[in-house]
């Protein structure tokens, strides 16, 4: 009987209200309902989106910084960039400061194609965000603004 007792004072992990499962599977769920609209018509992958959004916003990143900005680890990265270079859609140039840095930057051809997607990207932004009121749009800003903070706190700590 004492394991009984021992068993059901044990914390049960469950999915269904696990913050972190949760956010992860509305991301991946997300990020697919995305990639359908472009993967099939420009044949990228969600890695190689992520990149061109990057580099759409902010040209000449070194891989490292586009991973930190993405939060995607350094061989997606590394992967991503190799096949967007290889479809001449990311140009490669040496730092000017660093030879052993790379800088990315869209070509034309990516250009194209960030051009293309961005706003059929925040189309499917407002869609999602249309079930919430302006009020609610907000608290979720704030919420996610929180929560990222805490996050990087727990990094700090571990």
């Amino acid at each position: 009987m004492p394991n009984d007792r021992a068993a059901a004072a044990k914390p049960q992990l469950n999915l269904d209200t696990f913050l972190p499962y949760r956010l992860s599977v509305l991301s991946n769920r997300v990020s697919d309902a995305i990639a359908r609209q472009y993967s099939e018509r420009f044949a990228l992958s969600i890695p190689e989106w992520r990149v061109i959004a990057v580099l759409g916003q902010s040209p000449n990143l070194s891989a490292r910084e586009v991973a930190s900005r993405t939060a995607m680890d350094k061989v997606q990265v590394s992967r991503a960039v190799t096949n967007l270079v290889s479809a001449k859609r990311v140009a490669r140039t040496e730092d000017g400061q660093d030879a052993r840095i790379s800088r990315l930057s869209l070509t034309a051809k990516g250009r194209a194609i960030y051009d293309e997607i961005a706003p059929l990207a925040l189309h499917l932004e407002r869609v999602l965000l249309s079930s919430l009121s302006s009020q609610e749009r907000n608290t979720l800003q704030t919420l996610m603004h929180k929560l990222d903070r805490q996050v990087s706190l727990l990094g700090a700590s571990g």
